[in-house]
């Protein structure tokens, strides 16, 4: 997606391609075959479900035809994560590759770990006491509540003479992969009737696949999961430039940064 001459364009495949992605099913098969997907066209050129998709019926409503109704269907599906993981913007990861996008982008740490070595803001940790609870022990257990992320904006003390930039916090722990995007709901007044339009539910991806499938690659440094990351894009995309990939998927952490 690029502005030319003021207009949005879309950059995708014609309507009888036989390689265009017909089916949200269609791109849930593409994003396990692939590993990780950006919504939307990048510095790496073809890596998106934008550009395998008909540019005819995005943001048309219909269902079964658009693919912006279909990452509504795909996050509430659970079969792959949801969420702004490539560059502040939205796309996908598998449940295969997930473990690897935690361990780097979160450098092996928690996040009650990563609060408790003073690597997380405050208004971080504001928002991140809605998606766990912490014993005496010290022990973490991870609510499976499903938040509204309006509510969750005003809950954790956000909003109009309150906590300021809410959306880059959120987008933030979506990047470290704390916080993933399972579903799409409208809000409803006091009468209970629905109005306006789907707002993200927000939950830790803990609470979604658990613990263990989440930090499976911890067992690796950091280093190591973001080189995985790396040379599976260079592979599939061998003529991308170098930047362009760092730049979708983030700096590769240093060493001594864990």
């Amino acid at each position: 997606m690029s502005i030319e001459n003021g207009e949005w364009i879309m950059r995708g495949m014609a309507w009888d391609d036989p390689y265009r992605i017909r089916t949200w099913q269609e791109l849930i098969n593409w994003i396990n075959e692939i590993g990780f997907l950006p919504l939307f066209g990048n510095g790496v050129t073809g890596f998106s479900a934008e550009e395998h998709t008909s540019p005819d019926y995005w943001w048309s409503g219909i269902r079964s035809e658009d693919p912006w109704e279909w990452r509504e269907i795909i996050a509430a599906g659970r079969q792959v994560a949801y969420g702004k993981f490539f560059g502040g913007r939205a796309g996908f990861i598998s449940l295969e590759w997930l473990p690897y996008f935690a361990n780097f982008r979160r450098e092996g740490y928690d996040f009650d770990a990563r609060w408790e070595d003073g690597l997380a803001s405050r208004r971080e940790k504001m928002i991140m006491d809605f998606m766990m609870d912490i014993d005496e022990d010290g022990d973490v257990t991870w609510k499976t509540d499903q938040i509204l992320s309006t509510d969750l904006k005003k809950m954790a003390g956000f909003g109009k003479g309150r906590e300021k930039n809410y959306p880059g916090i959120i987008t933030g722990l979506q990047m470290q992969t704390y916080l993933v995007i399972t579903d799409f709901r409208r809000r409803k007044n006091k009468r209970g009737q629905e109005y306006g339009m789907s707002v993200s539910v927000l939950q830790a991806p803990e609470a979604v696949w658990g613990r263990t499938a989440v930090t499976k690659a911890y067992t690796e440094s950091p280093s190591q999961s973001w080189d995985r990351v790396f040379r599976h894009v260079r592979g599939a995309y061998p003529d991308s430039p170098e930047k362009e990939i760092v730049k979708l998927i983030g700096k590769r952490p240093a060493e001594g940064d864990f």
